[in-house]
């Protein structure tokens, strides 16, 4: 087998699946170098080598890369902060060795208020009714306050407040959950505009689902659709976090979905993708330029962000059941020759467990943060592959032993034939894992599916119903 080298610059369970999904390849000796936030234990035991870097700076990952170019054939970057800073760019420029992200100028990621002015160039049947609030424009705090006010008289109250630069999720207030009412909405707004631009724009109301593709600079290889559970709480109550969850069905689509929601998706992508893409192909584009965050609605599917990397925790509900090698893919990638990604036709269900302050589930913890996975590795005997467990946020100490950090610590991936089945593999892997962690019980469930179903039946009809008096309405007025 040819021996690759692959640097993977890594925060999270995301990078831990990355690395899975390189060592599982069947043509290729992969030995990898992880630059990674802390030392995770799932990395640190695969890795050829491992250098932890809390803050991941470029600079500080370059020199990882640098001492070890002579064994790289390429790299591939997980979270977004150093590809927003520019890693690609840096790597690819002083040691020559091939990156799998977006280059700096295409990591939309790093600000919402560019992304919402480029839909409104190519694709503007995708955006909501949006304003951008830039800090410069404003000289006090009664005079912003103002213009947000005149843009809720037009609007209404019913909106999403947005940090332009990203917050991973946790910095998006929504009225009538976040708050409820214009002070405390502007209180919100206020913790943000200290130190950021805002977008604010119109809340929209429907299902969401997450689209991710991989792209070589000439094309998009889709991959199956996948639901993210962003809320703390189960019944999707509390703050929002990184992600506490997410499920894949058997198919491409989610069971709210319907091929032509799939189709819109695809069509506005492409749109985008074409804008940034130009004549012929462009490299800046090689990774995931597009993990679209997307809401249907009544009038179709609109765009909540764009992301420039792997979605965590949608990347674990794919790279399990992917039956193309990814290591080429990877290479084809570089190449420019990108072909159709396959995967298995099964249901994924990952269930993230998080510290027991994260996401405000305590105030306050003291106690010991050791966390024991074995009674979870153990199911491995009657699940098989049917099973993963990837640590996050978590990390390996001088004792021997793992402890949970701050963020999401560690989920598991249930796969099996239907949702059901998965998310009981899922949630059996969870129960057995030892230490002071929670998590939401209801990813996946079978009534949360429903009300989604549900819900999107009920839009569905509702924007017939409006078509059809609307249509009732021209033809009477063409009548007279």
């Amino acid at each position: 087998m040819q021996k690759v080298g692959v640097l993977v610059v890594s925060y999270g369970a995301r990078a831990a699946a990355v690395i899975d999904a390189l060592k599982r390849s069947e043509e290729y000796d992969v030995r990898v170098y992880v630059a990674d936030k802390q030392r995770n234990p799932f990395n640190a035991e695969r890795a050829e080598a491992h250098a932890v870097i809390p803050d991941l700076s470029v600079d500080t990952i370059l020199k990882f890369a640098e001492r070890h170019k002579d064994a790289l054939d390429f790299g591939i970057v997980c979270p977004e902060g150093p590809i927003i800073e520019g890693v690609r760019d840096a790597i690819e420029e002083r040691l020559k060795i091939p990156m799998i992200c977006p280059k700096k100028e295409f990591a939309l990621e790093g600000s919402k208020a560019r992304q919402r002015l480029l839909l409104a160039k190519v694709a503007p049947e995708a955006n909501p009714e949006f304003r951008i609030f830039r800090r410069s424009e404003f000289k006090s705090v009664a005079e912003v306050k103002e213009a947000l006010w005149r843009f809720l008289d037009e609007i209404g109250d019913d909106v999403a407040v947005k940090p332009d630069r990203p917050a991973a999720g946790k910095g998006v207030g929504v009225f009538g959950e976040h708050f409820h009412n214009r002070e405390q909405l502007f209180e919100h707004f206020l913790s943000i505009f200290e130190t950021s631009d805002v977008v604010v724009e119109k809340k929209l109301e429907g299902e969401e689902s997450s689209f991710q593709a991989f792209c070589d600079g000439r094309r998009l290889e889709p991959l199956p659709e996948t639901r993210d559970y962003k809320r703390a709480f189960d019944g999707d109550f509390g703050p929002n976090t990184g992600g506490m969850g997410s499920y894949k069905d058997a198919g491409d689509l989610l069971p709210f979905m319907e091929p032509s929601d799939r189709e819109k998706e695809l069509t506005l992508v492409e749109k985008i993708f074409k804008a940034l893409q130009g004549d012929g192909r462009n490299e800046g584009l090689i990774g995931m330029p597009f993990y679209v965050a997307f809401m249907h609605t009544a009038d179709g599917p609109k765009i909540l962000e764009i992301n420039s990397r792997p979605g965590d925790p949608e990347i674990q509900n794919i790279l399990p059941v992917m039956r193309s090698d990814f290591v080429e893919l990877c290479f084809r990638m570089l190449e420019g020759s990108l072909q159709k990604v396959e995967c298995e036709r099964r249901a994924t269900v990952v269930t993230y467990a998080a510290p027991l302050t994260y996401g405000g589930y305590r105030t306050k913890y003291t106690g010991d943060s050791k966390v024991d996975l074995s009674g979870a590795y153990k199911l491995k005997e009657k699940y098989r592959d049917d099973i993963r467990i990837y640590p996050g946020a978590m990390e390996l100490r001088d004792d021997g032993c793992t402890y949970a950090l701050r963020s999401r610590a560690v989920c598991v991936v249930g796969i099996a034939d239907d949702l059901r089945a998965a998310r009981e593999i899922s949630l059996d892997g969870i129960r057995n894992i030892d230490g002071p962690l929670w998590n939401r019980w209801d990813v996946a469930a079978e009534w949360h599916v429903e009300k989604s179903v549900e819900k999107m039946r009920r839009l569905r009809a509702a924007a017939s119903t409006s078509t059809s008096a609307s249509d009732a309405a021209g033809s009477a007025a063409r009548r007279r």
